[in-house]
């Protein structure tokens, strides 16, 4: 009877460890999903910020000033403008790590798929 315990037992383990690398796969797709949105959220800031900035430096323009960089709300636009860049690099690696973060329990079985592109 062991023997038919062990040959029931081997395909309950294969399926066990497909279905944890196939959750693990989708907890990881998850986070990329989660990450590309905040992402987004960001640009789209970035962008509003651009067209602030333009408003900026065409007002100061056509009031005669000609040093922008002397300007509070232009500074206060670049600063922002910097800091969001700064979080869209760190998000984007926070991505790439992610996606390469290896599965413990398949580097134990063996080698596995790619982790999916979530581009």
């Amino acid at each position: 009877m062991s023997r038919d315990r062990k040959k029931t037992a081997r395909p309950l383990k294969t399926a066990r460890n497909a279905f944890s690398a196939a959750l693990f796969r989708a907890n990881q797709y998850k986070q990329v999903v989660q990450k590309k949105i905040d992402l987004g959220a960001i640009h789209k800031k970035i962008e509003q910020l651009y067209v602030e900035l333009g408003k900026a430096v065409g007002d100061q323009y056509q009031s005669g000033q000609k040093d922008f960089l002397a300007n509070k709300e232009i500074s206060r636009l670049l600063e922002k403008l910097l800091s969001l860049k700064q979080v869209v690099v760190l998000l984007e690696e926070e991505i790439e790590l992610i996606r390469n973060e290896p599965q413990a329990t398949a580097e134990k079985s063996g080698p596995t798929e790619k982790p999916p592109n979530a581009d």
